[in-house]
């Protein structure tokens, strides 16, 4: 027995090592409805500059699609409402189409989406009924060309495909949509290709301002929760709440295993006068979260710790776009390439809004104990972060710097701001359930010294971040945590 023990440690050493977490995608949507854009080829090379990996644009321009060759960056194409009734009429105008604008450029440009339209029921010619038979003959053409498993087919749409979304465990989809809705998911089902849809709470703000709060559409740890009364899931975001919208309806029609992809998000940088919230700085603070939100697995309340893919609208703005004000002022970069706002494409440091500077810890803010946290919640949060959540709490143990005064707020505030410096000043790392709150008065008294930005520990260097729920803190369920497993392991066989 001892020598079969010996004999693993060498594999539980390897799975120490190898572990980590995946996180869902964050890509950008390359919109061209503008005159004044750089060239395709320039593009491709500011989004390389970026560390952007994967991008999506709306139709198969050839100019766009042989710019991304052998750059690493994946490729989402799409087949235009204008093009559906030709896709769902002949194979033959499919398999022309993939002859040229595919094949001739795949995989040195790495081709791995085709969205067969876009938001149909929102489109003013009804489009929706050839949505399928054009995926089907896509299907079919790429099945030519074995390429079917390799290139996936979806087709996106808006939240407006759900006749109810609030609260998100009541949503639904437009019974009106049924004839073309179920026959699609069954088509992605059978393709394991994931259900696509634009979210912008943005609009759930600007439309009903009395009753979405700014905070609660930005991710701002300011917000007040929404509590879903039929299932008792707390939401402390817009962006939440709709994807779970859209769970629970796809749940409802027994699709509850196919995977969300958000295909479009973001926030204009500029509106009319009436839009008071289209703003740079809000706009960076929505995609800072947003990007966060995602890489670090944080998941919805409905589904915790699931991965998804989510792309930003849009990489500039967009001046021959009709409407209103904000509708041209979604971009993150002028046409001269130059940032209209800076963002962290990794999610794992902090975003100065004032200078638009990245920066590994925001400067001047602390995470403590609630005021309005329960004393059960508190003792499970410091619980979380002196074990799972890796902090040094030997400050506040008896005889040592911090111990005094000997509260559990006071124990709690050390350990959350420790964990919170540690990730970065990572606004989610001060969530601890709703038991953390950040501030800017420095909580330091007399020997005892709270880490600050810049601190020798001060970096983002965790994964996984306290879940908001009313269950106590945890880390995100996809992340395997290879060292707490070779440790059980090791003690289970009592090799320690």
């Amino acid at each position: 027995m001892a020598g079969r023990i010996v004999l693993a440690l060498p594999a539980l050493i390897f799975l120490l090592l190898v572990g980590h977490c995946r996180g869902g995608k964050i890509g950008v949507c390359y919109g061209r409805n503008a005159d004044d854009l750089p060239a395709p080829d320039k593009v491709a090379q500011l989004i390389q500059q970026q560390s952007i990996k994967y991008v999506r644009i709306y139709d198969t321009n050839i100019d766009v699609i042989k710019a991304f060759a052998n750059t690493g960056v994946e490729l989402m194409v799409g087949v235009p409402n204008s093009d559906l009734l030709a896709f769902a009429q002949y194979q033959s105008n499919v398999d022309t189409w993939l002859k040229n604008s595919i094949l001739p450029y795949y995989p040195a440009t790495m081709i791995t989406y085709i969205t067969v339209g876009a938001e149909v029921t929102e489109s003013p010619v009804n489009v929706s009924a050839l949505v399928v038979p054009a995926m089907r003959n896509v299907h079919t053409a790429l099945k030519k060309a074995g390429l079917h498993k390799k290139i996936t087919i979806s087709s996106t749409h808006s939240l407006g495909i759900l006749s109810r979304s609030f609260p998100p465990s009541a949503g639904a989809f437009n019974s009106s949509y049924a004839y073309f809705l179920k026959p699609m998911l069954e088509f992605l089902v059978e393709n394991q290709a994931p259900f696509m849809v634009d979210l912008y709470p943005y609009y759930a703000y600007q439309n009903s301002p009395s009753n979405v709060s700014l905070n609660y559409a930005l991710f701002s740890p300011q917000s007040q929760d929404v509590i879903d009364p039929n299932t008792g899931l707390v939401y402390s975001n817009m962006f939440d709440a709709q994807v779970d919208s859209i769970f629970f309806a796809l749940m409802a029609l027994n699709f509850k295993t196919l995977k969300i992809m958000v295909t479009e998000s973001g926030w204009p940088n500029k509106g009319a006068a009436k839009e008071t919230g289209a703003t740079p700085d809000n706009a960076q603070t929505y995609n800072t979260n947003l990007i966060r939100h995602v890489v670090n697995d944080s998941g919805t309340p409905a589904k915790p710790g699931e991965e998804i893919d989510v792309y930003i609208f849009s990489l500039f703005n967009e001046n021959r776009k009709p409407g209103i004000e904000s509708e041209r002022n979604w971009g993150l970069f002028f046409p001269d390439k130059s940032s209209i706002y800076s963002l962290d494409w990794t999610g794992r440091g902090n975003v100065d809004v004032m200078t638009g500077a990245n920066i590994t810890s925001a400067n001047g803010t602390w995470c403590i104990a609630s005021a309005n946290a329960s004393e059960t919640d508190l003792q499970n949060a410091l619980n979380w972060a002196c074990g799972p959540g890796n902090v040094d709490c030997s400050a506040i143990q008896p005889s040592q710097p911090c111990y005094q005064p000997d509260t559990l707020a006071s124990h709690a505030s050390y350990a959350f701001n420790s964990y919170y410096q540690q990730n970065g000043a990572n606004v989610v790392a001060c969530d601890f359930g709703g038991a953390g709150i950040r501030t800017t008065k420095d909580p330091s008294y007399d020997t005892c010294v709270y880490l600050a930005a810049g601190s020798k520990m001060s970096t983002t260097n965790s994964t996984s971040l306290p879940a908001r729920s009313g269950s106590s803190p945890h880390p995100s369920a996809k992340c395997f945590t290879p060292l707490l497993f070779v440790l059980s392991v090791a003690m289970a066989a009592g090799m320690l």
